[in-house]
Protein backbone atom coordinates (compact mmCIF):
# COMPACT_ATOMS: atom_id res chain seq x y z
CA UNK A 1 0.00 0.00 0.00
CA UNK A 2 1.24 3.49 -0.83
CA UNK A 3 2.36 5.35 2.31
CA UNK A 4 0.26 8.39 1.38
CA UNK A 5 -2.87 6.32 2.00
CA UNK A 6 -2.00 6.04 5.68
CA UNK A 7 -4.76 7.36 7.91
CA UNK A 8 -7.39 7.69 5.18
CA UNK A 9 -10.93 6.39 5.62
CA UNK A 10 -11.16 3.89 2.77
CA UNK A 11 -14.28 1.82 3.48
CA UNK A 12 -17.43 1.67 5.63
CA UNK A 13 -19.20 -1.49 6.71
CA UNK A 14 -22.62 -1.88 8.28
CA UNK A 15 -22.89 -4.70 10.81
CA UNK A 16 -26.59 -5.48 11.25
CA UNK A 17 -28.83 -8.44 12.16
CA UNK A 18 -31.12 -7.82 9.16
CA UNK A 19 -29.18 -6.93 5.99
CA UNK A 20 -32.25 -7.10 3.73
CA UNK A 21 -34.20 -4.60 5.81
CA UNK A 22 -31.12 -2.39 6.16
CA UNK A 23 -30.54 -2.34 2.40
CA UNK A 24 -34.13 -1.20 1.80
CA UNK A 25 -33.88 1.50 4.48
CA UNK A 26 -30.60 3.01 3.26
CA UNK A 27 -31.75 2.78 -0.34
CA UNK A 28 -34.55 5.18 0.56
CA UNK A 29 -32.46 7.47 2.77
CA UNK A 30 -29.07 7.57 1.01
CA UNK A 31 -29.99 6.41 -2.49
CA UNK A 32 -27.66 3.40 -2.39
CA UNK A 33 -28.31 0.40 -4.63
CA UNK A 34 -27.46 -3.11 -3.36
CA UNK A 35 -25.18 -5.39 -5.33
CA UNK A 36 -24.27 -8.99 -4.36
CA UNK A 37 -20.59 -9.56 -3.67
CA UNK A 38 -19.47 -12.41 -5.91
CA UNK A 39 -16.76 -13.58 -3.49
CA UNK A 40 -19.06 -13.80 -0.46
CA UNK A 41 -22.83 -14.42 -0.77
CA UNK A 42 -23.34 -13.17 2.81
CA UNK A 43 -21.92 -9.75 1.93
CA UNK A 44 -23.81 -7.01 0.07
CA UNK A 45 -22.19 -4.03 -1.61
CA UNK A 46 -23.86 -0.61 -1.46
CA UNK A 47 -23.34 1.36 -4.67
CA UNK A 48 -24.20 4.78 -6.06
CA UNK A 49 -24.13 5.23 -9.84
CA UNK A 50 -22.19 1.98 -10.06
CA UNK A 51 -19.49 3.03 -7.57
CA UNK A 52 -18.97 1.08 -4.35
CA UNK A 53 -19.66 3.13 -1.24
CA UNK A 54 -19.82 0.52 1.52
CA UNK A 55 -20.86 -2.96 2.49
CA UNK A 56 -23.42 -4.76 4.65
CA UNK A 57 -22.63 -7.82 6.77
CA UNK A 58 -25.03 -9.89 8.87
CA UNK A 59 -23.99 -9.50 12.51
CA UNK A 60 -26.09 -9.59 15.67
CA UNK A 61 -23.82 -7.57 17.97
CA UNK A 62 -22.40 -5.06 17.98
CA UNK A 63 -24.64 -3.24 15.52
CA UNK A 64 -22.84 -0.31 13.98
CA UNK A 65 -21.15 1.31 11.00
CA UNK A 66 -17.46 0.41 11.06
CA UNK A 67 -14.93 2.77 9.45
CA UNK A 68 -11.90 1.19 7.74
CA UNK A 69 -8.74 3.27 8.19
CA UNK A 70 -5.76 2.60 5.91
CA UNK A 71 -2.52 1.34 7.39
CA UNK A 72 0.73 0.39 5.61
CA UNK A 73 0.98 -2.69 7.86
CA UNK A 74 -2.06 -3.95 9.78
CA UNK A 75 -0.02 -6.29 11.99
CA UNK A 76 2.20 -3.45 13.16
CA UNK A 77 -0.81 -1.17 13.71
CA UNK A 78 -2.59 -3.81 15.80
CA UNK A 79 0.49 -4.30 17.96
CA UNK A 80 0.95 -0.55 18.45
CA UNK A 81 -2.76 -0.16 19.31
CA UNK A 82 -2.37 -2.55 22.24
CA UNK A 83 0.77 -0.75 23.40
CA UNK A 84 -1.19 2.52 23.37
CA UNK A 85 -4.03 1.12 25.50
CA UNK A 86 -6.33 -0.22 22.81
CA UNK A 87 -7.62 -3.76 22.28
CA UNK A 88 -7.54 -6.07 19.27
CA UNK A 89 -11.07 -7.45 18.90
CA UNK A 90 -10.31 -9.47 15.75
CA UNK A 91 -6.69 -10.38 15.03
CA UNK A 92 -5.17 -9.49 11.67
CA UNK A 93 -6.46 -11.69 8.85
CA UNK A 94 -6.56 -11.68 5.07
CA UNK A 95 -9.56 -10.96 2.86
CA UNK A 96 -8.78 -12.85 -0.38
CA UNK A 97 -7.98 -10.51 -3.28
CA UNK A 98 -8.90 -7.47 -1.15
CA UNK A 99 -6.40 -6.89 1.66
CA UNK A 100 -5.61 -7.52 5.30
CA UNK A 101 -7.61 -6.20 8.27
CA UNK A 102 -7.82 -6.14 12.06
CA UNK A 103 -10.72 -4.92 14.20
CA UNK A 104 -9.54 -2.68 17.01
CA UNK A 105 -11.14 -0.96 20.00
CA UNK A 106 -9.58 2.34 21.05
CA UNK A 107 -8.91 3.11 24.76
CA UNK A 108 -12.31 4.81 25.12
CA UNK A 109 -14.21 1.90 23.53
CA UNK A 110 -14.80 3.03 19.92
CA UNK A 111 -14.46 0.30 17.27
CA UNK A 112 -12.72 0.67 13.91
CA UNK A 113 -10.86 -1.48 11.39
CA UNK A 114 -7.21 -1.02 10.44
CA UNK A 115 -6.91 -2.07 6.82
CA UNK A 116 -4.14 -2.63 4.31
CA UNK A 117 -5.69 -2.85 0.83
CA UNK A 118 -4.02 -4.80 -1.93
CA UNK A 119 -5.03 -2.16 -4.47
CA UNK A 120 -2.64 0.76 -4.60
CA UNK A 121 -3.81 4.35 -4.76
CA UNK A 122 -1.74 7.45 -5.48
CA UNK A 123 -4.11 9.87 -3.75
CA UNK A 124 -7.69 10.78 -2.91
CA UNK A 125 -10.37 9.88 -5.45
CA UNK A 126 -11.42 13.51 -5.70
CA UNK A 127 -14.09 15.70 -4.18
CA UNK A 128 -16.71 13.46 -2.53
CA UNK A 129 -20.00 13.30 -4.40
CA UNK A 130 -23.50 12.02 -3.74
CA UNK A 131 -23.46 8.68 -1.95
CA UNK A 132 -19.91 9.12 -0.63
CA UNK A 133 -18.91 9.04 3.02
CA UNK A 134 -17.00 12.25 3.51
CA UNK A 135 -16.95 13.22 7.23
CA UNK A 136 -15.94 11.05 10.16
CA UNK A 137 -16.80 12.04 13.70
CA UNK A 138 -15.57 10.43 16.90
CA UNK A 139 -17.94 10.79 19.86
CA UNK A 140 -15.79 9.86 22.84
CA UNK A 141 -15.27 10.34 26.57
CA UNK A 142 -11.80 11.92 26.34
CA UNK A 143 -10.95 13.35 22.94
CA UNK A 144 -7.43 14.46 23.97
CA UNK A 145 -6.44 10.89 24.88
CA UNK A 146 -8.23 9.57 21.81
CA UNK A 147 -6.32 12.08 19.69
CA UNK A 148 -2.96 10.85 21.02
CA UNK A 149 -3.94 7.27 20.22
CA UNK A 150 -5.03 7.87 16.62
CA UNK A 151 -2.28 10.38 15.86
CA UNK A 152 0.40 7.86 16.76
CA UNK A 153 -1.32 5.07 14.84
CA UNK A 154 -2.17 6.95 11.65
CA UNK A 155 -0.11 10.14 11.59
CA UNK A 156 -3.10 12.49 11.61
CA UNK A 157 -2.57 16.21 12.09
CA UNK A 158 -4.85 18.75 13.77
CA UNK A 159 -6.59 21.22 11.48
CA UNK A 160 -9.30 23.59 12.74
CA UNK A 161 -11.12 23.54 16.05
CA UNK A 162 -14.12 25.29 17.53
CA UNK A 163 -15.81 25.67 20.89
CA UNK A 164 -19.30 24.16 21.07
CA UNK A 165 -19.79 25.40 24.63
CA UNK A 166 -17.82 25.98 27.84
CA UNK A 167 -14.99 23.44 27.79
CA UNK A 168 -16.49 21.67 24.76
CA UNK A 169 -13.86 21.62 22.01
CA UNK A 170 -14.57 20.14 18.58
CA UNK A 171 -11.16 19.19 17.20
CA UNK A 172 -10.89 18.57 13.45
CA UNK A 173 -8.17 16.49 11.84
CA UNK A 174 -6.85 15.12 8.58
CA UNK A 175 -4.32 12.61 7.21
CA UNK A 176 -0.80 13.88 6.52
CA UNK A 177 -0.80 16.34 3.63
CA UNK A 178 -4.61 16.65 3.46
CA UNK A 179 -7.28 18.92 4.90
CA UNK A 180 -9.99 18.11 7.41
CA UNK A 181 -11.80 14.80 7.02
CA UNK A 182 -13.41 14.59 10.45
CA UNK A 183 -13.61 15.77 14.03
CA UNK A 184 -13.67 14.46 17.58
CA UNK A 185 -15.26 15.73 20.77
CA UNK A 186 -16.45 14.61 24.20
CA UNK A 187 -20.01 13.36 23.95
CA UNK A 188 -22.47 14.69 26.54
CA UNK A 189 -22.49 12.83 29.84
CA UNK A 190 -26.18 12.02 29.40
CA UNK A 191 -25.58 10.52 25.95
CA UNK A 192 -26.11 6.75 26.19
CA UNK A 193 -23.93 4.08 24.67
CA UNK A 194 -20.18 3.65 24.25
CA UNK A 195 -17.79 5.89 22.35
CA UNK A 196 -18.25 5.45 18.62
CA UNK A 197 -17.39 6.64 15.15
CA UNK A 198 -20.16 8.38 13.20
CA UNK A 199 -19.60 8.69 9.45
CA UNK A 200 -21.63 11.10 7.31
CA UNK A 201 -22.77 10.23 3.79
CA UNK A 202 -23.72 12.89 1.23
CA UNK A 203 -27.36 13.14 0.16
CA UNK A 204 -29.24 15.63 -2.00
CA UNK A 205 -31.24 17.12 0.87
CA UNK A 206 -30.63 16.36 4.55
CA UNK A 207 -33.91 18.07 5.48
CA UNK A 208 -35.89 15.81 3.18
CA UNK A 209 -33.85 12.83 4.44
CA UNK A 210 -35.12 13.49 7.97
CA UNK A 211 -38.69 12.93 6.80
CA UNK A 212 -37.65 9.82 4.88
CA UNK A 213 -35.92 8.38 7.95
CA UNK A 214 -39.09 8.62 10.01
CA UNK A 215 -41.30 7.31 7.18
CA UNK A 216 -38.99 4.31 6.65
CA UNK A 217 -39.11 3.23 10.31
CA UNK A 218 -36.00 4.98 11.65
CA UNK A 219 -35.67 7.78 14.19
CA UNK A 220 -34.13 11.24 13.87
CA UNK A 221 -31.92 12.03 16.88
CA UNK A 222 -30.33 15.29 15.70
CA UNK A 223 -31.45 17.80 13.10
CA UNK A 224 -32.11 18.68 10.45
CA UNK A 225 -29.53 21.28 11.45
CA UNK A 226 -27.70 23.95 9.49
CA UNK A 227 -23.92 23.99 10.04
CA UNK A 228 -21.35 26.75 9.38
CA UNK A 229 -21.13 27.35 5.65
CA UNK A 230 -24.80 26.75 4.95
CA UNK A 231 -24.75 22.94 4.69
CA UNK A 232 -27.29 20.75 6.50
CA UNK A 233 -26.93 17.54 8.54
CA UNK A 234 -29.28 14.98 10.03
CA UNK A 235 -28.37 12.13 12.39
CA UNK A 236 -30.61 9.15 13.03
CA UNK A 237 -31.01 5.56 14.13
CA UNK A 238 -32.03 2.94 11.59
CA UNK A 239 -34.74 0.32 12.33
CA UNK A 240 -32.09 -2.12 13.61
CA UNK A 241 -30.72 0.41 16.12
CA UNK A 242 -27.63 1.58 14.21
CA UNK A 243 -26.62 5.24 14.43
CA UNK A 244 -25.81 7.02 11.15
CA UNK A 245 -25.72 10.54 9.70
CA UNK A 246 -26.26 12.31 6.39
CA UNK A 247 -25.10 15.64 5.03
CA UNK A 248 -26.16 17.87 2.14
CA UNK A 249 -24.33 20.81 0.61
CA UNK A 250 -25.95 24.19 0.19
CA UNK A 251 -27.51 24.78 -3.21
CA UNK A 252 -25.59 26.21 -6.15
CA UNK A 253 -27.26 29.60 -5.88
CA UNK A 254 -26.13 30.00 -2.28
CA UNK A 255 -22.66 28.70 -3.11
CA UNK A 256 -21.87 31.41 -5.72
CA UNK A 257 -21.39 34.29 -3.25
CA UNK A 258 -18.95 32.13 -1.26
CA UNK A 259 -16.37 32.45 -4.05
CA UNK A 260 -16.41 36.25 -3.87
CA UNK A 261 -17.56 37.30 -0.41
CA UNK A 262 -16.13 35.77 2.82
CA UNK A 263 -19.42 36.66 4.55
CA UNK A 264 -21.14 34.00 2.47
CA UNK A 265 -19.44 31.31 4.54
CA UNK A 266 -22.03 32.22 7.19
CA UNK A 267 -25.71 31.33 6.65
CA UNK A 268 -26.09 32.85 3.20
CA UNK A 269 -29.70 33.95 3.05
CA UNK A 270 -29.62 35.96 6.27
CA UNK A 271 -26.63 38.24 6.76
CA UNK A 272 -26.02 39.34 3.14
CA UNK A 273 -29.71 40.14 2.74
CA UNK A 274 -29.77 42.05 6.03
CA UNK A 275 -26.70 44.02 4.99
CA UNK A 276 -28.42 45.15 1.80
CA UNK A 277 -31.52 46.22 3.69
CA UNK A 278 -29.42 48.24 6.10
CA UNK A 279 -27.40 49.93 3.37
CA UNK A 280 -30.35 51.30 1.39
CA UNK A 281 -31.85 53.51 4.12
CA UNK A 282 -28.42 55.09 4.70
CA UNK A 283 -28.19 56.15 1.05
CA UNK A 284 -31.74 57.58 1.07
CA UNK A 285 -31.04 59.46 4.31
CA UNK A 286 -28.01 61.20 2.77
CA UNK A 287 -30.00 62.34 -0.25
CA UNK A 288 -32.89 63.44 1.92
CA UNK A 289 -30.54 65.46 4.09
CA UNK A 290 -29.14 67.23 1.02
CA UNK A 291 -32.61 68.03 -0.28
CA UNK A 292 -33.63 69.29 3.17
CA UNK A 293 -30.72 71.76 3.23
CA UNK A 294 -31.67 73.11 -0.21
CA UNK A 295 -35.28 73.33 0.83
CA UNK A 296 -34.30 75.23 3.95
CA UNK A 297 -32.64 77.89 1.82
CA UNK A 298 -35.73 78.19 -0.38
CA UNK A 299 -37.95 78.71 2.66
CA UNK A 300 -36.27 82.03 3.35
CA UNK A 301 -38.01 83.33 0.21
CA UNK A 302 -41.09 81.10 0.27
CA UNK A 303 -42.01 80.53 3.93
CA UNK A 304 -45.53 79.28 3.27
CA UNK A 305 -44.61 76.21 1.25
CA UNK A 306 -43.48 74.13 4.28
CA UNK A 307 -41.03 72.13 2.19
CA UNK A 308 -38.64 71.20 5.03
CA UNK A 309 -41.44 69.38 6.86
CA UNK A 310 -42.35 67.39 3.75
CA UNK A 311 -38.74 66.38 3.16
CA UNK A 312 -38.26 65.46 6.81
CA UNK A 313 -41.24 63.11 6.58
CA UNK A 314 -39.69 61.51 3.53
CA UNK A 315 -36.50 61.07 5.47
CA UNK A 316 -38.34 59.14 8.20
CA UNK A 317 -39.67 56.68 5.62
Amino acid sequence: MADNMRGRFVWHELMTPDPKAAVLFYGKVAGWTPKPYDKNPDYTMLTYNGMRMGGVLKHDAPRLWLPYIASPNVDVTAREAVELGGEVVKPAADIPDVGRFAMIKDPQGALFVAFTPLMQSSGPRGKPGLGDFHWHELLTTDWQKAWNFYQKLFGWHKTDSMEMGPGQTYQMFGPAGEGSVGGMFNKPAQSPGPSQWLSYSIVKDAKAAAKTIEAAGGKVINGPMEVPGGDWITAGIDPQGVTFAVHSRKDAAAAKPAATKPAATKPAATKPAAAKQTAKPKKRSAKAASRTKKAAKRTTSAKGRKQPKKKTARKRR
